[in-house]
């Protein structure tokens, strides 16, 4: 698998597992997991966007 794929792929799993935790933690009034899930989001889109930058590079 190239890199770019598998950086994009990495990336939106671990934005929807970031997302899930958020949910989670404001469901269950767990201010450490919402801020836990919101960090793995944004680690996430930043992830995906290595892999859209490393395609349009052809790396």
């Amino acid at each position: 698998m190239k890199s770019s794929t598998k950086d994009r792929a990495e990336g939106t799993f671990h934005e929807l597992k970031g997302k899930a935790k958020e949910i989670a933690g404001k469901a269950t009034d767990n201010p450490k997991l919402e801020a836990e899930g919101t960090g793995e989001k944004i680690a996430g889109e930043v992830q995906e966007k290595i892999g859209q930058v490393k395609k349009v590079l052809g790396k």
